[in-house]
């Protein structure tokens, strides 16, 4: 048998101070999911926005280049394609939200002037580069975001699983010795008055 459930005042205090901590932890983790939880909606309306506006750059990407195809042929343009720098700037930091690690996705925009020669190109050409490089933008901004959200969710499931812990058995369990050693001990209070009683009528019959 545990002797922290012996029904003694200092394992009564022992036990009180468990369940207030314990319910301290769950309020505490309560507040913390909360949190979690509004960073993770406005992780995915964001995430969202930025599908849309991905799906609808491409569309104009893929338009420019398709005129561009058109006015100077596929392989001028597949050759104009290769002078384009491999993306190579990309860092991932992280930052923390409530000691979840978010990560943040640091990178150098590209230069604004082409590789390839503006006269030998037409305008279809340069929309297209500039749509796709947008397109580059969002997609790396949306891989942070839904990364974002997966670690959040994660985080939110480890946390909503200790708050129902605390919740459904540790709290119940504190409560239930505390209140069996306070009954316990009135019990045995009762007993005690009963017999210094039973004492003192004695003495005063004698």
């Amino acid at each position: 048998m545990n002797p922290n459930t012996f029904p003694t005042k200092g394992n009564l205090i022992l036990a009180k101070n468990s369940l207030s901590l314990a319910r301290l932890g769950y309020g505490l983790m309560d507040k913390k999911r909360n949190i979690l939880i509004r960073e993770l909606m406005g992780l995915i309306d964001q995430a969202k926005d930025i599908q849309s506006e991905i799906d609808a750059t491409f569309t104009e990407a893929y338009r420019a280049l398709q005129q561009a195809n058109i006015e100077m042929g596929i392989n001028y343009v597949q050759e104009a394609s290769m002078t384009i720098p491999l993306e190579e700037s990309i860092k991932i930091k992280a930052r923390s939200i409530m000691g979840t690690e978010i990560p943040l996705v640091q990178y150098a925009a590209a230069p604004l002037t082409p590789a390839y020669a503006f006269g030998d190109t037409t305008q279809s050409l340069d929309e297209a580069r500039v749509k796709f490089e947008k397109v580059k933008d969002l997609t790396i901004k949306l891989s942070m975001v839904e990364n974002s959200a997966y670690r959040l969710a994660s985080s939110i499931k480890k946390t909503q699983k200790r708050a129902n812990a605390l919740k459904n058995i540790t709290i119940p369990t504190y409560e239930t010795l505390t209140r069996d050693i306070t009954n316990a001990l009135e019990e045995k209070d009762r007993e005690e008055f009963t017999r210094l009683k039973v004492i003192k009528r004695t003495k005063a019959g004698q």
